[in-house]
């Protein structure tokens, strides 16, 4: 008997996964994604990007449609580009790293939507987003797509779709056919974040999730996808990922004994790239020791590894960035900006602040090189060193590899609440704020989506 297609084994664990088969951690963990993500997401709304998205959408009208951040009612698929883009505009949510980095709370925006228009109940919704942490993670684990020129929102389309379907309760056929649809036309190419960033590079996921809503949308009505969609001679492992790979066993499978991936993802302490948080982490404890003063600052090294060094560390644009993406996305700007401030925030971003002359030659006296000594020890961790030159020739050295967020380092709930509350008390005030928590540590009884995303209008 030929063994399963990739596609059949990701919807036959799709359909047997239960609330019930959840662990206690997953659940709570996937309380604090919904928190984390609905800060990121009212932190984004004065974006340009998101007015943009907004006024496409309201033009859209859907049965029985789902409800915008923000306000307003658009499709299924738009109120997921909408609300994707919010979450992740900021670079402040979660991250995964492995062969592959991702944001695994992208797929939360597709939970929410397609919740909302199945009229879903807080218990599916938690399985759901479970569900998309497992297949983008193990995926993740299992071969990288940078390396090729792809961008990591390829494997989001799918992980996306497979959520939407579970929602939809469509069968395992259907589900079958949902992971073809959505893996056979959404490659995305990785220009998104390479030199001088776009706004699309915020929407990029966004779109992915989109798609991936469209593809279940599809083949809940009975339209068939292409397969095998990894296995054949011209799927994915031949011309996408360039190698076949067997993702680890899921959550609950037989065989599986480390968990839900979902544990395993890190949430951030600093609205800016993952690769740079232990770098800004240990620019902070420089400054403290400075005392604030960073006047006699006359050099600034930073020591790095691979990924980051290829990700945010080697593009001359980086030292001056002209959008606020290319900006997050600049270790020697986000290094900088640390040592300068004392604080990295939303404000660290905005067009003043990083186009301002004098944090333009502040970041023009950091250098960045790569350690391949530090490359072992990633995706574990992530290890910066930051050596500070003084005008005396003083010299301060600090190290990280686990940032405050990190799984080895994870933020408690205290500080999750406290994120929180200062992106969206300013916009929402506190009861509203303390309100939405409540709904939030209370997910599994929930019965409205609908009632939750209005708390945002």
């Amino acid at each position: 008997m030929a063994a399963p297609t990739l596609a059949s084994r990701l919807a036959s664990y799709a359909v047997g996964l239960s609330f019930d088969a959840l662990t206690k951690e997953a659940v709570h963990e996937t309380k604090r994604r919904f928190i984390d993500s609905f800060a990121t997401a009212v932190g984004a709304m004065p974006s340009d990007a998101y007015a943009i998205a907004r006024k496409c959408a309201l033009r859209v009208s859907g049965n029985p449609g789902a409800s915008l951040l923000g306000g307003g009612r658009s499709s299924a698929e738009w109120a997921t580009f909408v609300n994707g883009l919010l979450i992740r505009y900021l670079d402040f949510n979660d991250t995964y790293l492995s062969k592959e980095p991702a944001h695994p709370s992208d797929n939360l925006a597709a939970v929410l939507s397609v919740g909302e228009a199945e009229n879903a109940g807080g218990k599916d919704l938690i399985t759901a987003a479970v569900l998309a942490y497992e297949i983008q993670c193990r995926f993740c684990d299992a071969a990288s797509l940078r390396k090729h020129g792809v961008d990591h929102v390829t494997y989001g389309a799918i992980s996306s779709a497979v959520a939407a379907g579970k929602l939809m309760k469509l069968d395992a056929t259907k589900l079958t056919h949902t992971v073809g649809l959505a893996g056979v036309c959404n490659v995305a190419l990785r220009q998104t974040r390479s030199g001088e960033l776009s706004e699309w590079k915020g929407c990029a996921f966004a779109n992915a999730a989109r798609n991936g809503v469209f593809a279940a949308t599809l083949a809940a009505e009975g339209l068939t996808g292409p397969a095998p969609i990894f296995e054949g001679d011209l799927g994915f492992f031949q011309l996408v990922s360039r190698e076949p790979f067997d993702p680890a066993p899921f959550g609950g499978e037989l065989g599986n004994a480390d968990g839900f991936m979902i544990n395993k993802t890190y949430i951030k302490f600093w609205p800016a790239e993952y690769h740079s948080q232990s770098a800004i982490d240990a620019a902070l404890q420089i400054r403290a020791e400075l005392g604030g003063d960073v006047s006699k600052v006359a050099s600034v090294t930073i020591d790095t590894f691979e990924a980051s060094y290829n990700i945010i560390g080697k593009y001359p644009e980086a030292w001056t960035p002209k959008t606020r993406e290319t900006a997050d996305h600049s270790l020697p700007y986000c290094t900088a900006a640390a040592l300068f401030d004392g604080d990295v925030y939303m404000p660290t971003f905005d067009e003043n602040h990083f186009t301002d002359p004098a944090r333009v030659a502040f970041t023009g006296k950091v250098t960045i090189n790569h350690d391949a000594g530090l490359d072992a020890r990633y995706p574990k961790g992530i290890p910066n060193r930051i050596t500070v030159t003084l005008a005396d020739g003083r010299k301060i050295v600090r190290e990280v590899e686990f940032p405050r967020g990190h799984a080895g380092n994870p933020m408690t709930d205290a500080e999750v609440e406290a994120k929180f509350r200062r992106a969206v008390e300013p916009k929402y005030g506190a009861a509203r704020a303390g309100q939405v928590l409540a709904r939030c540590w209370d997910l599994e009884s929930l019965t409205s989506v609908t009632e939750l995303i209005r708390m945002f209008d």
